[in-house]
């Protein structure tokens, strides 16, 4: 590896923590992150996956959480199929991305092997109230949408601010009310719960759309309604950014679509609905083009490493940045 490649690994490799944890000394946050499909399922349904960010919001275990004491960077939550008695966990920050604890455990180039072990590490010493919940299931499919998640896909962030106030009638809500899972790919997705919880801290700011995802709560259009609310409210702060896929012998994973952009766009579906339905195809396109487009986290910063701790001490980003490429639109 070349010290250019690895420079440029060690600043991506630290961007989410970096920029997710930057305007904590201010105010909370609450991120939402878009995921990106990837692997079989993901060629099937290329909706992807959705998760919530809290940066002031801890847990004392995947299933209760409490406010963070100094030094702690928060949980990322989320709904999950695989963990059926429960309806949301929530796993610290840098497991949920890198399956290590410590930020200087973390490779800048990774295998299937290896992350593999490190999740099991972390597991076996942190998840073992999951372990039991997990049993009848394949846990080499359950530890992947926990831990590690950085290394499978390339994840975009929608941060916005919170207060105290807010964070506080989460956590009470969250611990008052029965965990237990209805999950439902259709209904009562990762998107849906990432609705649930964006609305919680601003009723009625992201919903759902019915011509364009045919009802189907998705994790893209669910970043489409919250940028479109944030704008239309500059006291939210939002700020947009980009977290790499670590580099390695992973496959790589693809940019995440709605249902009907993914009737448009994938091979699959496209063409056998453009030979025998040339019309219906049509029309999938013009609702795509009407009420479906949004490109994704464009020209969302990338902040080198060395930019880190100043970053982190003002909470805000007066540094010089480049962007990313713009996502598949």
């Amino acid at each position: 590896m070349t010290c250019g490649a690895r420079r440029r690994g060690q600043y991506l490799l630290f961007l989410f923590l970096l920029c997710l944890v930057a305007t904590s000394r201010a105010h909370g946050n609450v991120s939402l992150l878009i995921e990106e499909p990837y692997g079989f399922f993901g060629s099937i349904n290329p909706t992807g996956h959705s998760a919530i960010y809290l940066n002031r919001v801890c847990a004392d275990s995947p299933t209760l959480l409490r406010r963070c004491e100094a030094g702690e960077t928060g949980v990322v939550i989320s709904r999950y199929s695989r963990i059926r008695k429960l309806d949301w966990v929530a796993i610290p920050l840098l497991p949920y991305l890198y399956a290590v604890e410590q930020v200087q455990d973390v490779p800048e180039w990774a295998d299937a092997p290896s992350v593999e072990k490190m999740r099991k590490a972390y597991a076996e010493a942190h998840l073992t109230s999951l372990i039991s919940v997990t049993k009848g299931y394949d846990t080499k499919n359950v530890w992947p949408q926990l831990l590690g998640v950085a290394y499978i896909r390339k994840i975009y962030s929608f941060e916005i601010a919170t207060t105290d106030e807010q964070d506080d009638r989460l956590i009470d809500e969250y611990n008052g009310k029965a965990n237990q899972s209805h999950f439902n790919l259709f209904t009562n997705n990762c998107a849906d719960f990432s609705r649930s919880v964006l609305n919680f801290y601003y009723p009625h700011a992201v919903r759902r759309s019915i011509t364009a995802d045919l009802a189907i709560t998705t994790p893209k259009q669910i970043a489409k309604s919250l940028s479109s609310y944030a704008r239309h409210h500059d006291e939210l702060e939002i700020n947009e950014i980009i977290i790499p896929q670590i580099p390695g012998s992973i496959s790589r994973s693809h940019a995440p679509r709605g249902v009907m952009e993914s009737l448009l766009k994938t091979k699959k579906y496209a063409l056998p609905i453009a030979v025998f339905h040339p019309y219906f195809l049509a029309g999938i396109a013009v609702t795509y083009l009407t009420n479906g487009r949004f490109e994704i986290a464009k020209n969302a910063p990338v902040i080198p490493l060395i930019y880190q701790e100043q970053t982190l001490v003002n909470g805000k980003f007066d540094v010089p940045v480049r962007t990313s490429e713009p996502a598949e639109q």
